[in-house]
């Protein structure tokens, strides 16, 4: 049970968590100024701060900072479960007045009154990580983003490649588990159903059922491969802990996939794992081989982006929405050229 709780641990470190893009520079020593003439300020909301993921996102902030010579400032909740934080620090952010606003926004709904108000001054909004889905028409000018319904497809076709033989006219149910953090951001529900779709898809949807929760359940009678989703009820180490020891404890486990950042269960010929983004725990399992393999985003990207398309906004020019970008590595190229600088501990 101990080992069990040991892997739920690291399972629940990958819940709870390319290269930059090319960009002209500008070697002016002059600072950006807005349309206004005044020196352009971009204030900066996202949905944590304390998390490694987060701390890249804001170094690709200062990258882009010191490039095209502006000013930001970079908040977020502690935690991805303070909705009302967040919307505080919005508000807090349009009193500023700044010359744009960057946000990856933890519930639209809950700060509509905060982006209309930001609409109606003039501040243009920037959507980066999970974006501003549901948004006002007109007030989120772009997203800097990682395509996460496609990076949930990765996750799924590079497990399909190592569990294919057990998931093809298997002679027993088998399960594959999904343990997702939540199901309201965006960004996490995409790279779910990205990798329920696609793992669907490829096993055959006659031949596959999912269930555990509602929003992805989706019944076959007979099917013999069971995709079996697990959401905890509340964001947090514990809940998360709690639904992945669930689906450990399942003993026609043969796969799990975590959406977001074992042992004596995972590993080569045993329960394959398939994680998401990085940290240490994440990449020593899979240095080791515990875990098969993940999808790492690219928040450096992510962050230098945001800026980018703030200050092209606030500047009056037309912007599109950046796919920032994902990649799959493993134990045999997780140093590479590639991959090492998506990767943070």
């Amino acid at each position: 049970m101990k080992a069990k709780k040991v892997i739920a641990i690291s399972l629940t470190a990958v819940m709870m968590l390319g290269l930059l893009s090319g960009c002209k520079k500008d070697n002016s020593n002059d600072k950006a100024t807005s349309g206004t003439g005044k020196e352009m300020t971009i204030e900066i909301v996202a949905k944590g701060f304390q998390h490694d993921f987060w701390q890249a996102v804001l170094a690709g902030s200062k990258k882009a900072e010191q490039e095209f010579k502006v000013k930001t400032n970079f908040v977020g909740p502690e935690g991805e479960g303070a909705i009302a934080t967040q919307v505080e620090q919005i508000n807090n952010a349009i009193n500023k007045k700044p010359s744009a606003i960057c946000l990856a926004a933890l519930d639209t709904k809950a700060a509509l009154d905060a982006l209309s108000q930001a609409q109606s001054q003039g501040i243009p909004i920037i959507g980066f990580d999970s974006g501003v889905p549901g948004a006002p028409e007109g007030a989120v000018k772009a997203n800097a983003a990682t395509d996460n319904y496609a990076a949930g497809e990765l996750a799924a076709t590079k497990m399909y490649e190592a569990i294919k033989d057990k998931v093809t006219n298997p002679s027993n149910v088998v399960r594959i588990g999904v343990v997702s953090q939540e199901a309201n951001s965006d960004s996490i529900v995409k790279r779910t159903s990205g990798f329920v779709d696609k793992m669907s898809s490829l096993i055959g949807e006659n031949n596959s059922c999912v269930e555990g929760h509602d929003k992805y359940n989706r019944k076959s009678d007979g099917a013999k491969v069971i995709i079996e989703v697990r959401i905890p009820a509340e964001v947090t180490d514990n809940a998360g802990k709690t639904e992945a020891l669930t689906l450990l404890n399942r003993e026609d486990l043969v796969a799990i996939y975590g959406s977001n950042e074992g042992l004596n269960k995972l590993g080569e010929g045993k329960v394959i794992a398939v994680g998401f983004d990085s940290g240490a725990l994440q990449i020593d399992a899979i240095k080791n081989k515990v875990f098969y393999g993940s999808v790492t985003q690219d928040p450096v990207s992510i962050g230098y982006n945001a800026v980018r398309l703030a200050v092209a906004a606030a500047k009056g020019e037309k912007v599109e929405d950046v796919d920032t970008g994902c990649q799959w590595y493993n134990s045999e190229n997780y140093n590479s050229a590639d991959i090492a600088p998506c990767l943070y501990q």
